[in-house]
């Protein structure tokens, strides 16, 4: 039987990670084991013949191949390794007005036209419950095609001992650079997509994802007292040439604080600078609340966009049709209208796109067969646009669909989802040591931290992995203790320099959550090192007694 099961991922802080795992366990050497597309093929056309003839007026057939391989470490130790693979059928119809949806894991023909039946006549069920028909905006049928992640080195080739022993080095490099803990994961996907529909396409895409986190703990083991520091790697869509040290592309970061990455990733030596600087932040000044100028790096914006900007722009939240997870939206389509909506301050300019290689979001096509693209969601600081699928552009008046659509397995049904949402790149020459000259009292962040924000996507507090003091245009000593508090219209007003295109990279999210049931989906955000003025920082340090 298909199921959805959980990979526990130990953490060396002491917590837990829940990694949703798709199927089942296989050996290693069966992640490499094709599906014929001509067989593919005959399974769609035995879907949608089965569904036309059952009075569908629509009908669309995704099968899927998901394998995915994770890898986990502690110290010197490798914790676990996982194979597993998922496959089957989803079809989707229309009939009498509504959706109907069902799936199968049994891909012979018999199955799948059953599927198609049975979907129909979920379709009829819903229709008498339904007060408007489904309006698709129209796809042009794109034939026999295919597309996929370009690499240069297939991490299904490459051997288990070789990627354990590169997540041992890191562990290694970092316990010596003075952490007390060191953990370090390596996640691989590939999603082999098949899509058909009515209108005349067959796509066939093979998509490759990884990502390799990491956390060095150190302990004072007079006080008990232990800080950590997170890996500073974002997850990506290209080969395994992704950590090819020779090929890094090293980013200068603000005072030299740290060596950042573009493209390829040195991961040990991203492990060795998180175990010295755990350590240090064990012995770091504690923040003084109070108004702060920030300077943003891409490493840590990335999480902001995609709660602030990301979500709050997805159709189905600002309709209110997506409330039971993580709330609505407060860009509500008056706002929209209005056509004057300050999201942002004028050299605020987030655009969605599909396009960028090496991003999550890459992919040739989306659920619904629609080709990926790239539009803007503000510019120039104005609200202008959204995130649509086929059965919400006509909402918003647009004659086509974004090809948002996606759905984590075959088994699942497809819906809206984020693409990459990225704020472009100053248009003047301006480097991260060249933006803080003039800050007087600021604060620099780079990672990921925790965060938390409201229901409508609006009111936000954010921490980071780093943080240093700026004061008088000099990046001084690290901070600790650190979080933002603001509200998103408040904080993207307050933008007030970008770094040029040089500094531009991308962060993502590999689990990004959303529906009920839930789903997750792979995100990148693409941003420069960014500059907001007059934010408020609050100390995060717990007092005992």
């Amino acid at each position: 039987m298909e199921r959805r099961s959980f990979l526990k991922v130990s953490a060396a802080a002491g917590g837990s990670l829940l990694i949703p795992v798709f199927g089942n366990a296989i050996a290693a050497e069966e992640l490499l084991n094709p599906v014929a597309v001509q067989f593919k093929k005959s399974l769609a056309d035995a879907a949608m013949n089965a569904a036309t003839k059952a009075g569908a007026s629509y009908c669309d057939v995704r099968i899927g191949r998901y394998l995915n391989q994770f890898l986990t470490t502690r110290d010197l130790n490798v914790e676990n390794i996982v194979n597993t693979e998922s496959s089957g059928v989803g079809v989707r119809v229309i009939a009498n007005g509504a959706y109907g949806f069902c799936s199968t894991n049994v891909m012979t023909l018999d199955s799948v036209a059953a599927a198609a039946r049975q979907a129909v006549a979920i379709a009829r069920a819903n229709a008498k419950l339904q007060t408007e028909p489904v309006v698709l905006a129209p796809v042009k049928g794109v034939g026999e095609v295919a597309w996929a992640t370009p690499f240069k080195k297939d991490w299904r080739t490459v051997p288990i001992k070789e990627k354990a022993e590169m997540l041992i080095a890191a562990n290694k490099a970092g316990l010596d650079a003075g952490a007390s803990f060191m953990s370090s994961n390596l996640f691989q996907v590939n999603q082999q997509k098949y899509f058909a529909s009515t209108d005349g396409s067959y796509i066939d895409q093979d998509i490759h994802r990884l990502w390799s986190p990491l956390t060095a703990t150190a302990v004072d083991k007079a006080t008990n007292r232990f800080r950590t520091r997170d890996g500073l790697s974002s997850p990506a869509s290209m080969g395994y040439e992704f950590f090819d040290a020779k090929e890094s592309n090293k980013v200068k970061a603000a005072g030299n604080v740290t060596t950042l990455y573009k493209g390829a990733y040195d991961l040990i030596e991203d492990a060795r600078a998180a175990g010295r600087q755990a350590r240090e932040k064990l012995t770091a000044k504690t923040v003084e609340p109070g108004k702060y100028d920030l300077v943003l790096s891409p490493e840590h914006l990335f999480l902001t966009i995609h709660e602030s900007v990301g979500h709050a722009t997805e159709l189905d939240r600002v309709l209110g049709y997506e409330a039971n997870y993580a709330g609505t939206s407060f860009a509500t389509l008056d706002k929209w209208k209005s056509k004057n909506f300050k999201y942002g301050s004028e050299m605020v300019n987030i655009v969605a796109d599909k396009t960028t290689p090496g991003s999550l979001g890459c992919v040739g096509y989306d659920d619904e067969g629609v080709a990926s693209k790239r539009w803007d969601l503000i510019r120039n600081g104005i609200l202008v646009n959204y995130q649509a699928t086929r059965d919400q552009a006509a909402i918003i008046g647009e004659k086509e669909s974004h090809g948002c659509s996606y759905a984590d397995s075959w088994s699942s049904v497809q819906f809206q989802r984020m693409p990459n949402v990225s704020l472009e790149a100053g248009k003047k020459p301006l480097t991260p040591d060249d933006m803080v000259k003039d800050i007087k009292k600021g604060i620099y962040i780079l990672g990921r931290g925790s965060y938390s924000i409201d229901q409508q996507r609006y009111n936000f507090q954010f921490g980071g992995q780093l943080y240093f003091e700026i004061k008088n245009g000099k990046i001084t000593n690290q901070l600790e203790d650190v979080a933002y508090q603001s509200n998103t219209q408040e904080f993207w007003n307050a933008c007030s320099a970008l770094c040029d295109e040089r500094d531009w990279r991308m962060g993502g999210s590999f689990f990004d959550g959303k529906g009920q049931p839930s789903q997750v989906s792979a995100v990148s955000h693409g941003s420069p090192t960014t500059r907001f003025n007059g934010i408020s920082v609050i100390n995060t340090a717990r007092k005992i007694g």
